[in-house]
């Protein structure tokens, strides 16, 4: 148990800079940055707080404390990707409206250019 704290302890030691080094280089946008960096955060916690783990594992009914440190990184990371889901479903309506308006613009600048002549 103790070698499993000390590897899920390391990576999320090694997640977390992996995060700040791509925020000081713009490689990631600041806002999509915290997610990552609040499950790293979680994960190394639980990693460094077996007691709370304990107290999780016995409150939630999961047999094995192992089991509940994979359960709560499988649900964090679940839950980051459905809110980059959101966002890439977000970006991508905003892309056909701009592709759209840039069309209508297009239109009316050839149309213009036709009157002109």
């Amino acid at each position: 148990m103790d070698r499993l704290l000390n590897v899920t302890t390391v990576l999320s030691a090694l997640l977390l800079i992996m995060v700040l080094v791509s925020v000081r280089r713009a490689h990631i946008r600041v806002e999509y940055s915290v997610s990552w960096l609040l499950a790293a955060l979680v994960m190394l916690i639980l990693s460094r707080a077996r007691p709370l783990l304990e107290y999780v594992t016995s409150h939630t009914g999961i047999p094995d404390t192992p089991l509940t440190l994979f359960l709560t990184a499988g649900s964090v990371f679940l839950v980051m990707f459905f809110r980059f889901s959101i966002i890439i479903s977000h970006l991508r309506d905003d892309n056909i409206a701009l592709a759209q308006r840039v069309a209508i613009l297009e239109y009316h600048i050839r149309s213009f250019g036709k009157n002109e002549s």
